[in-house]
């Protein structure tokens, strides 16, 4: 068995973490921590935008946005990764979907003003510092139509999960393949570093993926020096209540008019 080592692995970026991923990222994650089918996030974000047009932060291979579009809401994005959205043109209806190549933080997208515009899955925090993230927050209030909202959905931290800023897991165990996940944690920055390592008769191959997390009281004043208001807070697509416990959470702010 050969390790893939072709590559260098320091400074990663999402550009990088997308490139690598895309080919296994459908078959990896779309059930991934109870999370709801993208049908169900499809209908949310419909709900939201009414008749007017949506935005889709690192819409990826479309797996959201191909549901959403399905009904009807003209739909838009952005990605870093070119493998990610060849994955999406690929699939039924996805070279439909207009799309720019390039950082998510200053939201250039093709269309707009919009009625939504969400990021899903953690993809918030590829931004790996404070000062992007209000940044795109801003950015994304100028997109918006008056009365438009922003939609996040994202794990909320729990530091516990790190021993001595640290975490080693099994990711799966299925058949030929075993995915082993390792991970650190930096408290000051906020900054979760990790490599997901998987195993297959074909050889080892090395996922990398870094983080900067913000707590759901943080981006809520992201979203005040945005000129927004949250609106409302879930632990999940189907309405569930937030609470300490939850793991996730679906925020949604609005900006003022309309």
């Amino acid at each position: 068995m050969k390790a893939d080592h072709t590559e260098n692995l320091d400074g990663v970026d999402p550009a990088r973490y997308g490139d690598r991923i895309a080919d296994v990222y459908d078959d990896w994650f779309p059930g991934a921590a109870g999370r709801a089918e993208p049908e169900t996030m499809a209908e949310v974000l419909a709900g939201l935008a009414g008749s007017g047009p949506a935005l889709e932060l690192g819409i990826g291979t479309g797996r959201v946005a191909l549901p959403l579009a399905a009904r009807r809401v003209p739909v838009s994005g952005i990605d870093a990764s070119g493998r990610m959205v060849a994955r999406m043109r690929a699939k039924p209806g996805g070279d439909t979907v207009p799309v720019a190549v390039g950082d998510f933080v200053d939201v250039a997208a093709p269309g707009g003003p919009f009625s939504v515009v969400y990021v899903v899955f953690n993809t918030f925090f590829v931004l790996l510092s404070q000062d992007d993230q209000v940044r795109c927050f801003a950015n994304v209030a100028r997109r918006l139509r008056p009365g438009g909202v922003f939609v996040v959905e994202a794990f909320r931290p729990d530091p516990t999960q790190f021993d001595r800023g640290q975490r080693v897991n099994v990711a799966a165990l299925d058949g030929d393949e075993f995915r082993l996940s390792a991970a650190v944690h930096d408290w000051a920055t906020q900054r979760v570093r990790a490599r997901t390592v998987s195993v297959t008769e074909g050889g080892v191959r090395i996922y990398p993926v870094e983080l900067r997390y913000a707590w759901p009281s943080e981006l809520d004043l992201m979203a005040r020096l945005a000129g927004m208001t949250l609106v409302s807070r879930h632990g999940g697509w189907r309405g569930e209540p937030f609470t300490a416990g939850s793991p996730t959470h679906v925020s949604v702010w609005r900006v003022a008019g309309g």
